[in-house]
């Protein structure tokens, strides 16, 4: 390794960022009440923000803080949603599979007994899109307006 080398390689820290303006260099140090505390800690806990430092900067500076808030009464709903859509994922499978047998068959019994095992897969999906279209009706009745 050559002298050059070993001072590239010692060198490898960091990268200097981009605009030096915007580098967080200078700390602010200040106290606040618990009132105040408690409303910044909610701000933090609903927001996107990852510090309290980033919340407060952000009120300094008037940039705006997205809040995410979660409506428990969407709880149950998005469960059954999330559980009809594992079971359509896993019927779905199971047709991808039937249809790679069907294919790989030889003769026409086999064809003819891979496709009738796919034919109640296909029932299968049908009823659980009835139930998916059942729970978004639900839905839809309670948080669209009506027209």
């Amino acid at each position: 390794m050559t002298s050059n080398e070993t001072h590239q390689s010692t060198e490898m820290g960091r990268k200097k960022a981009s605009n030096q303006e915007d580098l967080l260099i200078n700390p602010l140090i200040i106290r606040i009440n618990q009132r105040t505390f408690e409303r910044l800690s909610k701000i933090l806990q609903d927001s996107g923000c990852r510090s309290m430092g980033e919340v407060a900067r952000k009120i300094l500076t008037q940039e705006k803080i997205n809040c995410f808030y979660r409506d428990e009464s969407l709880s149950g709903p998005m469960e059954e949603l999330a559980l009809i859509r594992k079971e359509i994922k896993a019927i779905g499978v199971n047709i991808n599979q039937q249809t790679r047998y069907f294919n790989a068959s030889k003769s026409g019994s086999e064809k003819t007994f891979y496709a009738m095992r796919t034919g109640p897969l296909y029932k299968e999906v049908d009823v659980k899109i009835d139930i998916l279209l059942a729970v978004i009706s639900k839905l839809a009745a309670k948080w669209l307006p009506e027209s």
